[in-house]
């Protein structure tokens, strides 16, 4: 007999506006309502890095912090009672932090930085069930090689607006796939919403799928 709480929900807010986040949450058989950030909220401001911060702690710490806040977002908005899913990716190199590239020239020098070496990509999941508690968080972490890209092509790329959204400014989903010798790890998750992990919190929090 299975230990896995009955369903009770038909649908989670998702407080995410990525397009790849909503077309995995389709590819699970979820249903999703979105719950975006009202003008009025500085959702930017969530992912300022702290001074020394490691980068598994800062994606845990921002992820957490933006369910928190979709959570008051949907009980000032007195949305229908449900649990809110959240996630944060963010990609790691010399213990740097690669958030999103501010324009094609930040772009660029992100992506010399990863070209022909190894770089990780962290992503976290959290889920706020429908009593207001944080589910424990789960975090992904996949292992990417860049194969040495040739400037122009990294121009190229950058130049295309592809990069741009994106933490360490490439989707492997898009053009950039073919700059990517060898992943160990969660392709959705390098995605930016591991499945595996995604699919035991919803579970955790009643939603049927």
């Amino acid at each position: 007999m299975s230990n896995q709480p009955a369903a009770e929900f038909p649908f989670v807010y998702l407080a995410s506006q990525s397009p790849r986040r909503q077309e995995l949450l389709t590819q699970l058989g979820v249903r999703f309502e979105l719950l975006l950030p009202r003008p009025d909220e500085d959702a930017e401001a969530l992912e300022t890095e702290l001074p020394g911060e490691r980068a598994h702690d800062y994606v845990v710490r921002v992820c957490v912090a933006k369910a928190e806040a979709a959570r008051a977002r949907l009980v000032a908005g007195g949305h229908a009672n449900a649990p809110i899913l959240v996630a944060d990716t963010t990609v790691t190199i010399d213990d740097a932090i690669l958030g999103k590239p501010l324009d094609a020239d930040d772009a660029v020098s992100m992506l010399t930085r990863l070209s022909g070496r190894d770089h990780e990509v962290l992503t976290c999941v959290a889920v706020v069930d429908a009593q207001g508690a944080m589910l424990p968080p789960a975090l992904s972490v996949s292992r990417v090689r860049f194969a040495a890209v040739q400037s122009d092509s990294l121009r190229r790329y950058a130049t295309s607006g592809e990069p741009l959204g994106k933490a360490g400014a490439y989707g492997i989903q898009g053009r950039a796939a073919e700059f990517i010798e060898h992943i160990d790890g969660s392709y959705s998750g390098i995605m930016g919403l591991p499945l595996f992990e995604t699919a035991a919190l919803l579970r955790a929090a009643r939603i049927d799928f």
